[in-house]
Order: C-alpha cells, then sequence, then structure tokens
C-alpha cells in the first residue's frame, strides 16, 4: 500500500499544492492519504481530480478579508474564517466547490485521515473520510485550527485544534495503517530543525483553558524533529520518500505574497518529478 502524508503549513502548504498537481497530470494515485492542517484540503481536491483548485485558494481567497484578515479576528477571534475556507467556497452552492462526487468515488477505496488534536486532552485525533459528507468538512476545519489564530473548532461535540500540534509528521500512523511506502511532503527545508521557544510562548496563552493543549503545543518542537529524523531513517530503509523545499523565501504560515507563492507552488511541481522513481523502485 502506498501512503502520502501532506504535513501542511498554512500558505506554504501551496508547495504540495504543486506536487498533487503534477500528480494529477502524470495519473499517479495513493492508497493511503494523511493530511494535516492544509494538507487535508490539498489532499481534498486531489481525490477530487481538480488540477489548480488549491492554487486558487492560496493565491486568491487567502488574500481576501473574508478568508484571512484583522478584520476576522477583531470580529469573531479568528483570524482566519475556517467556514468561509472550507464551507461557503467549498459547498456545493459556493465560488469554487468541492467535486464531492469526484471526491467520494475515488475516496471509496482509499483510507482517507485528516488529523487533528483534542483542544482537551492534547491528544491526536484521526478523523476519516467516514466523517465527512458533502458541504460537511468539518474534519479539515479542525485539522487546520491553529492556537491563537482560531478558537478551537467545535464538531461532534469536541473541540479541536490543529493536527500538526499532536502529530506534525504522522508517519508511524502510515505504517500502522499497513503502507509499504510513503511520500512524505513537508513544507520547510529536509534540515530544519524546529525551534521551541516559540510554540512555549503561544503555550502560555492556552495554559488557562487548554492545559493539555498548551503542554502537546510546547512539545511540538521536540516531537516535529524527532518525526523528520525518523523519516530519514526510513527513507534510508527506501520505505519513505521526503519531498521538501530547498528554501522557503521567509515564508510563514499566514504570509500573504504572490511572488512567494509562486515560486513555492513550482518548487512542489518540480520536486514531485521524484515520486515516480520512488514507487518504481523495488
Amino acid at each position: 500500500m502506498i501512503g502520502i502524508i501532506d504535513a501542511g503549513g498554512g500558505e506554504r502548504a501551496v508547495y504540495g499544492a504543486g506536487i498533487y498537481d503534477w500528480c494529477l497530470d502524470e495519473g499517479i494515485t495513493f492508497d493511503c492519504l494523511i493530511g494535516v492542517s492544509a494538507g487535508t484540503a490539498n489532499q481534498a481536491s486531489f481525490l477530487a481530480g481538480q488540477k489548480g483548485r488549491n492554487y486558487r485558494f492560496y493565491t486568491d481567497y487567502a488574500f481576501r478579508p473574508e478568508g484571512m484578515s484583522m478584520a476576522n479576528f477583531l470580529r469573531t477571534g479568528n483570524y482566519v474564517d475556517l467556514d468561509y475556507l472550507y464551507g461557503a467556497l467549498s459547498a456545493h452552492d459556493g465560488e469554487f466547490p468541492l467535486d464531492y462526487a469526484t471526491w467520494q468515488k475515488n475516496a471509496a477505496d482509499k483510507t482517507v485521515i485528516c488529523v487533528a488534536t483534542d483542544a482537551r486532552t492534547g491528544k491526536p485525533v484521526y478523523f476519516t473520510k467516514d466523517d465527512m459528507s458533502e458541504d460537511h468538512y468539518e474534519p479539515q476545519m479542525c485539522s487546520s485550527c491553529v492556537p491563537l489564530v482560531n478558537h478551537p473548532y467545535a464538531f461532534q461535540g469536541g473541540l479541536y485544534y490543529d493536527g500538526g500540534i499532536s502529530d506534525p509528521i504522522p508517519v508511524e500512523k502510515a505504517f500502522e495503517l499497513g503502507c509499504d511506502k510513503v511520500v512524505i511532503i513537508l513544507t520547510r527545508p529536509r534540515d530544519f530543525i524546529r525551534p521551541t521557544d516559540r510554540d512555549e510562548k503561544i503555550a502560555d496563552f492556552l495554559r488557562l483553558r487548554y492545559p493539555k493543549a498548551a503542554r502537546a503545543l510546547a512539545q511540538r518542537g521536540t516531537l516535529y524533529n524527532l518525526q523528520v529524523q525518523l523519516a530519514k531513517a526510513y527513507e534510508k530503509m527506501g520505505k519513505v520518500l521526503i519531498l521538501a523545499p530547498d528554501d522557503i523565501g521567509g515564508m510563514s504560515t499566514l504570509t500573504k505574497d504572490h511572488e512567494k507563492l509562486e515560486i513555492m507552488y513550482a518548487k512542489g511541481h518540480r520536486d514531485a518529478a521524484a515520486i515516480r522513481a520512488f514507487l518504481e523502485k523495488e
């Protein structure tokens, strides 16, 4: 079974959009898709066969005040309006709806996972395709809900934050699910060492209301770095292919810069060419 993990990364995840568009052009598919944060949206459009859809979200909709803005934050406490991006725009009657019928058909024989973090326990939650239906893409919203940028997202009686807090690169999960080979999409250079200080500062703001999520957030850097090392070990065994940009040009999670986004998309489209040789290698 061939798997793909998309670790997301906000606007940097346009790198993954380039990879999936290359895969659509080349007719490459995967048996197991695990998305984290914006990676869940990348994978949804990929399964729906909608080349260029994710690119438009990063380079157009994210620039709209309805998508990401201080006006949103001042009005609702949410800088990113997840219901606008994954709801109003993506619904069947939205401006750029997800082709749910095609998504459902293509996902039928695949394992599809959206990783989120339970705000109350700090533990990872693995939503499946059965948790989504047409016009109900809440697992993607839960997985993409960044602390401080957003309030935790309410779904099925729970409260959820970004999946990158508790399982940023779920390579062990992929092999537990039965994958033989896994492509991993990162949106920072492969040798990037994630510092812990910024996460610890953000965790301080969460500690009063969500102490267990705060604890997980404070430990995210350490976990991320360990998971990268694990992925590299699997890569040496021929079981993993890591795709990561050689440089991110100063981009952060919420960077709005058309030129930088174009460059990151092009890097993804270029780097994706390594997938074919990886899959064909015994």
